[in-house]
C-alpha cells in the first residue's frame, strides 16, 4: 500500500515563496508520472503541476511561471517550488498519479495559506 506525505505548508504573505514536498513510503516515484493537486474550500479538487519520469513538466494555466515541480528519484520525493503566491493559491495540496486515473491513496495532504 503506497503512503504519501505532503510536508511543507504553511502561511505565507502574498508575493511569497513556499517549497511542498511529497514523499512515498516506496520507490515508486521513478516509475510514475506524478503531480501537485490542490483543493480550495468549497471547490473541486484542481490539476497544479505534473512531471513525468523523463522529467518533462506540466502546470496548469494559473500558476504557470510562478511555480515548478521537481523529482529526485533517489530521495523517493517530488517538489513543488511556489513563488509569488496569491491568495487564491490558497489550498491543501495533495500529490498523487499523474493522470488521475487509478490514484494512489490520497495523503492528508498539506494546507498553503496565502495571506496577509
Amino acid at each position: 500500500q503506497v503512503q504519501l506525505v505532503e510536508p511543507g505548508g504553511g502561511l505565507v504573505q502574498p508575493g511569497g515563496s513556499l517549497r511542498l514536498s511529497c514523499a512515498a513510503s516506496g520507490p515508486i516515484f521513478s516509475l510514475y508520472a506524478v503531480g501537485w493537486y490542490r483543493q480550495a474550500p468549497g471547490k473541486q479538487r484542481e490539476f497544479v503541476a505534473a512531471i513525468t519520469t523523463g522529467g518533462n513538466t506540466n502546470y496548469a494555466d494559473s500558476v504557470k511561471g510562478r511555480f515548478t515541480i521537481s523529482r529526485d528519484n533517489v530521495k523517493n520525493t517530488v517538489y513543488l517550488q511556489m513563488r509569488s503566491l496569491k491568495p487564491e493559491d490558497t489550498a491543501v495540496y495533495y500529490c498523487n498519479k499523474f493522470p488521475i486515473t487509478s490514484p494512489w491513496p490520497w495523503g492528508q495532504g498539506t494546507q498553503v495559506t496565502v495571506s496577509s
